[in-house]
């Protein structure tokens, strides 16, 4: 390196403390970081990854001691005491991967960060403070910042709260930003955007980072150097380009080969299991609507109304793998409430197999229950601490009538055993359990009433991906022994790809395309799909180019949507008519359907998708600008002129 370093880790270990067993966590880590550098650490689950990034900010937990030096700005910082720490506090800033109780829930989170500016930098006022806030807001794409700068931690998503702790993070400029995980739970044009974020950061303060993360693709995209850690050790530190061309150890290897291809390589495209005149709709909806009443800040009792699902329609087949894919705030997860009866329309009917279940009550709402389960996002949270595993997974069939213990302790083994836990843990608690173990008990929860459809809420964004590639093999596993329907609930593009076989694409609470695993992917119809395509962290070349495709800008509210089509204000292809028009679903082909004003006639560009599809080529686009239109510049709304034959719907 031609300058000083700014992080210099030499011979790093982390133990548990003797009267917690003694086990080693790291051993002799050894690396640099200067000056705007983006240094990437990859790893599986239980790798050290975590460990290692509150080391270097000491922030071990008392049970840890830790050896060797971390020295910043030539001081060793790894035996400082709290109060030899806080000066350093403003120049070392830490983002963890579970954003959700970071902040003080009883004060408003842009006050917060507010608070925090002006706390390291003295002399700063309480309204630049805020202009800044909310500037940052912005530019991690919170929607409405302004607004949102007055809501509490409860008001946010996951997504927006992880965005919010980088923004916290960011607010004092620090010489060094340890980012541990933070893009895992982002879909992928905000995770795009906060990598950006982050380059600019080094490029204009100077700041070093350190980027952690479960997923080689997304270390790929941000860092230009990457260490691999396994077991506590570092086993290969590479220029990132080079190690994923040629890696050298065997656990670098086995990463790379583990990730899913998307156009290359051509993997063999997901389908339902049931074929033919045999395939019927499992799951209907028909014109389904959820509008909430929200209080309007600053007025006495007015109301807005925030329309977060609109006119949504759409079949789920038995035997499919069915996806539903958007940004954060698109409506997935107020559509997975809605699948699952938690919350009842407002206007239109979800039909289960012909019965609309916002009317099921009593036995027959058990009955659609025990159909129907529900795997969700968080590992963690989601499993009582205290309750052993084996009574977790008794307690639905309790529920459902099962009486007879032995009969009980029989199902639970059995099915324990089928998604590959061991029968030693039934009596044991699942403290100490990794994320995918974790995850496996709430498959087994949910698979333990035999149901027919598995609703899956982010079930794997949370895994790395060693333990996403095992889930997904025992989905497979499962679908293909029970029968199962499966609706993932996703923004994980790449998991998508290779799970499932049909695709609803949501944006602002509308469907705006649904089709086939093959046509999305290499025909898509909408220019929004070809964004969050352009997007994906991926180690192949890609076949739509971010600078062409990736979105500026933040969605228009819901409770304030636009005239004419609601993605215009962000639309690389948008023209006069999307301003005065809102485009319906229009149909591509046999059950592809986009809304899109540009949408070809039926049929168009399939032989050549299936030719791509055969040789596994890539060929570049322009994002499907219409033949002769110029691409427009970055952040035009709208495209002046007229539409011509083939551009606009008849």
């Amino acid at each position: 390196m031609d300058e000083a370093p700014i992080l210099s880790v030499r011979d790093l270990g982390v133990a548990l403390a003797p009267a917690f067993g003694g086990r080693r966590l790291l051993d002799g880590i050894s690396f640099d970081i200067a000056p705007r550098e983006i240094v990437g650490v990859v790893g599986a689950t239980g790798a050290g990854k975590t460990v290692l990034a509150k080391a270097v900010v000491n922030g071990l937990d008392r049970t840890l001691s830790a050896s060797g030096t971390v020295r910043f700005r030539g001081r060793d910082i790894l035996g400082l005491d709290p109060r030899a720490m806080r000066p350093l506090r403003r120049d070392i800033a830490y983002v963890g991967a579970n954003p959700m109780g970071a902040l003080d829930p009883t004060l408003p989170v842009g006050r917060q960060i507010a608070e925090k500016m002006r706390a390291v930098t003295p002399g700063v006022t309480e309204d630049a403070a805020r202009r800044r806030v909310i500037a940052l807001l912005e530019a991690v794409r919170i929607p409405s910042a302004a607004r949102r700068f007055h809501d509490y931690p409860s008001q946010f998503s996951g997504g927006m709260m992880q965005r919010a702790l980088l923004v916290d993070a960011m607010i004092s400029d620090p010489a060094l930003l340890v980012a541990d995980n933070v893009t895992q739970p982002l879909d992928v044009t905000v995770a795009a955007q906060v990598i950006r974020l982050m380059r600019e950061l080094t490029a204009q303060f100077q700041t070093a980072i350190l980027f952690v993360s479960s997923s080689l693709p997304v270390a790929r995209e941000a860092a230009a150097r990457t260490l691999v850690i396994d077991a506590g050790r570092l086993v290969e530190e590479q220029p990132t380009d080079a190690l994923v061309a040629r890696p050298v150890h065997a656990y670098t290897r086995e990463l790379v080969a583990q990730i899913p291809t998307i156009w290359t390589g051509v993997p063999a495209q997901p389908r339902s299991r049931e074929a033919g005149a045999a395939r019927r709709p499992i799951i209907s909806l028909e014109d389904v609507s959820q509008t909430y009443r929200v209080r309007e800040r600053g007025t006495f009792a007015g109301t807005g109304a925030l329309r977060a699902v609109r006119n949504v329609t759409f079949d789920i087949a038995k035997g499919d793998s069915f996806a539903v894919v958007g940004e954060s705030g698109c409506g997935k997860s107020t559509l997975m409430r809605l699948l699952s009866r938690l919350e009842r329309p407002s206007a239109g009917r979800i039909l289960c197999e012909g019965q609309d279940i916002a009317r099921l009550s009593g036995g027959e709402l058990l009955r659609f229950r025990r159909k129907l389960q529900l795997v969700l996002q968080d590992p963690f949270d989601s499993l009582p601490p205290r309750t052993a595993i084996g009574a977790m997974l008794e307690a639905p069939l309790r529920i459902h009538g099962w009486r007879d213990a032995a009969r009980i302790r029989d199902k639970v083994r059995a099915v324990m055993n089928d998604v590959g836990l061991s029968p030693t843990l039934y009596d044991a608690l699942p403290l100490g359990l990794s994320a995918g173990q974790r995850q496996r008990i709430n498959v087994a929860r949910a698979m333990v009433l035999d149901p027919e459809i598995l609703l899956m809420d982010e079930t794997l964004s949370a895994l790395d991906q060693t333990e996403q590639f095992r889930l997904l093999a025992l989905f497979d596993k499962l679908q293909s022994a029970h029968g199962l329907t499966y609706i993932f609930i996703s923004h994980d593009l790449a998991m998508v790809r290779k799970a499932c076989n049909r695709v609803a694409v949501m944006y602002l609470g509308e469907v705006v395309e649904l089709a086939d695993n093959g046509r999305l992917f290499f025909d898509p119809g909408h220019p929004y799909t070809r964004a969050l395509l352009s997007a994906m962290p991926t180690l192949e070349e890609r076949r739509y180019r971010p600078e062409d495709c990736l979105l500026d800008g933040e969605p228009p509210s819901p409770i304030d949507l636009p005239a004419g089509c609601a993605f215009r204000s962000r639309c690389p292809r948008a023209f006069a008519p999307c301003a005065g028009q809102s485009p319906a679903l229009v149909t591509r082909g046999a059950g592809d359907f986009a809304s899109c004003h540009h949408v070809p006639a039926p049929g168009a560009g399939l032989a050549q998708a299936a030719a791509m599809g055969s040789t596994g080529r890539i060929r570049r686009t322009n994002c499907g600008l219409p033949k002769g239109m110029p691409p427009p510049s970055r952040g035009a709304s709208q495209v002046k002129g007229r539409a011509t034959r083939g551009e606009g719907r008849r």
